[in-house]
């Protein structure tokens, strides 16, 4: 594994991406070769990952490839640390995710978007769910979140969702000012 060509290798990646899907291939599993998905395994990464941005690039022009790489790199170090560079078996069910209209403490979205980003570190979000999908990215510019910046929060306070809350509603309160 190369670790410093890494943000290379995933903007090579990311590009393909984008380019595949604006010339109408889909399928996530259509769009790396072997090596390729070996390099996203070996990071924490997968095909979807990619793909779910490169969809979202296309067709609303965000989160975009720096977004992706602060996001992705917060995962990859998770995953090699954290995780000792070992995927989850586990994939969380997206039927029992909290409801979009969910709130804590006044706020939407944030009892659903805090296990989202919980699966999203640990590499069990299922393909039907992509972390800073529109519907998170909403909740971030509301208020005033990064979502690389909301990754790592979740990581330091993983098992502490009243600090996770409390940070967001601090958060929100400055950026309505």
């Amino acid at each position: 594994m190369k670790h410093y060509a890494f943000a290379d290798k995933f903007r090579a990646l990311y590009d393909k991406a984008v380019k595949l899907f604006a010339s109408g291939k889909t399928g996530a599993g259509t769009y790396f070769d072997a090596d390729e998905q070996a390099f996203l395994a070996a990071n924490g990464l997968s095909a979807q990952n990619l793909y779910d941005y490169a969809e979202d690039h296309n067709n609303y022009g965000e989160p975009g490839y720096d977004r992706a790489l602060q996001i992705e790199t917060i995962r990859r170090d998770y995953f090699l640390n954290a995780q000792k560079g070992k995927a989850s078996t586990t994939v969380i069910d997206a039927t029992k995710m909290p409801g979009k209209t969910d709130t804590v403490k006044g706020i939407e979205w944030l009892p659903r978007i805090i296990p989202k980003t919980k699966a999203k570190l640990r590499g069990e979000l299922p393909d039907s769910l992509m972390y800073s999908c529109g519907g998170d990215r909403n909740f971030f510019k509301q208020h005033d979140i990064n979502p690389a910046e909301f990754l790592s929060l979740v990581w330091r306070n993983e098992n502490n969702d009243d600090a996770i809350i409390d940070w967001v509603v601090a958060r929100s309160a400055t950026a309505k000012k």
